[in-house]
Parts: C-alpha cells; structure tokens; sequence
C-alpha cells in the first residue's frame, strides 16, 4: 500500500522516504486508496528531471524531489506552523524553490476521472499540427500531447507528471455556459485509452471546478509543481465555465 513508511533513523516516524514511486502513489489514487492519513509526509524520488513537486492528500503529504530527505524534512520543521499544513506553506515552498532552482505558478486542486466506454459525447477533430499554440503550450509540460477542437472549444491530453494522462481544455468567451467545458473534460475520460484522467485547477477557479465535477471527476489532493527556470508559465489555458 502506498504510504507504507520505514522510519528514519533518529527521526520522525511519520516522516521518510519509501520504496513506492510517484506513479505507484497516483496509481493507487485514482482507485481511491490513499496513504494513511498519520499526519506524515513521505519523501520519494522525481518521476523525471522535468517534474518536481508537493502533493497533499487528506492529513499525508508527498514531496517528489531528488533532493535530500533529511532536508525536506528540517525545512518542513523549520516552516513554523500547523504540521498537516507544512508542506503547503509558503515559507517551505520558497525554501524548495530556491534549493533547487526552480519556480511555480500555483497550488492546484488536483481531481481524476476514470476510463469511460464509448465514444466522446461531443463532435471532435483532432489537429495534427506540432506548431498549433495548444501543442506547443502543452508540450513545455506534457509528452505525445494530442488536441482536438470542437466548436467553441479545445481539448488537450497528454502525459504529465509520473507519465499520467492529463487534461486542459479552453473555451471560447462567446461558447461559455453551455456545458462545452463538461463535454470536453468528459470526452478525455474516453481517449485516454482505458487509463485514468487527472486534472490540475487553480483553487480559486470554481467555475472549473464545477464542469469537472459536473463530468465525475474527483478531488483527490491539492498539488504544487516546481519547474526548472524562471518566470511563470501558465500551465493550462483558461478553464471552462458552464
């Protein structure tokens, strides 16, 4: 099971690096089983040098860094606030960003869909062109991105973090409120080939919200990604609103 903990040696038990990667905690996830909910936060290995980050599951953390166990665990100490609350504190944060160079944008909702059967319950045509702005903005974070359009809006999947299937899709102003966003994140859920979908969504962004819960997406945590490089660099377009 994921989370399983081998404590350190002359250090917290609730917090230490474990043989389970990235994809084996998300994999387990999405069929709803989590780590315990101990108060710990668990340390492993980057799935790529491309992606690094904290996830925040209910009172458990994961932290995907190359960077030194012992380290992560005397910055969380040192971030001086509620421990369930460490790890997506700014002062740790700033403190692993500037460990490692890298920056972020935001701290995401992150919720994932099952596979569907069946075909997309919108008309799709998908764009074969690398140089479309959609392939070219995805792919700064994703692998073998695909993108289809539909009038009034864009889909795109591709493999993220840990090789998940992820999901954006863009609506058109003049298209909003009129459940395009929910077709099409509900679309994804029958493209991504039988494997679960995951989203990220800025918390604050509740219209989103809604279409992906609308199309049986679940929040399962929140997620904060480090990239390499400065500046911020949105990952997703503008989410729907319905």
């Amino acid at each position: 099971m994921p989370g399983s903990l081998d404590p350190p040696a002359g250090g917290d038990s609730r917090s230490a690096v474990v043989t389970d990667t990235l994809a084996d905690i998300l994999d387990a996830a999405a069929r709803g089983v989590f780590p315990p909910a101990d108060g710990g936060t668990t340390v492993v290995p980057q799935p790529s040098a491309r992606d690094a980050g904290v996830l925040a599951f209910t009172a458990h953390s994961v932290v995907f860094t190359d960077e030194d166990p012992d380290w992560v665990r005397g910055a969380l100490a040192r971030a001086e606030c509620d421990a369930l609350a460490a790890t997506m504190n700014a002062r740790f944060l700033t403190a692993l960003m500037d460990r490692t160079g890298r920056t972020s944008d935001t701290v995401d909702v992150l919720l994932t869909g099952a596979a569907l059967p069946g075909e997309p319950p919108v008309a799709l045509t998908e764009v074969d062109d690398p140089g479309h702005p959609r392939v070219m903005s995805a792919m700064r974070r994703r692998d073998g991105v695909r993108v289809w359009t539909t009038d009034g809006g864009v889909l795109v999947l591709g493999r993220g973090v840990a090789g998940r299937w992820e999901v954006a899709v863009e609506v058109e102003e003049g298209a909003r409120h009129r459940g395009i966003g929910r077709r099409l994140v509900s679309a994804a859920r029958r493209l991504a080939g039988g494997a679960p979908v995951w989203a990220q969504v800025s918390a604050g962004n509740a219209r989103s919200l809604r279409a992906f819960q609308a199309a049986g997406y679940r929040p399962v945590g929140s997620e904060v990604l480090l990239v390499p490089g400065a500046g911020c660099h949105r990952k997703t377009p503008v989410w729907p609103s319905e």
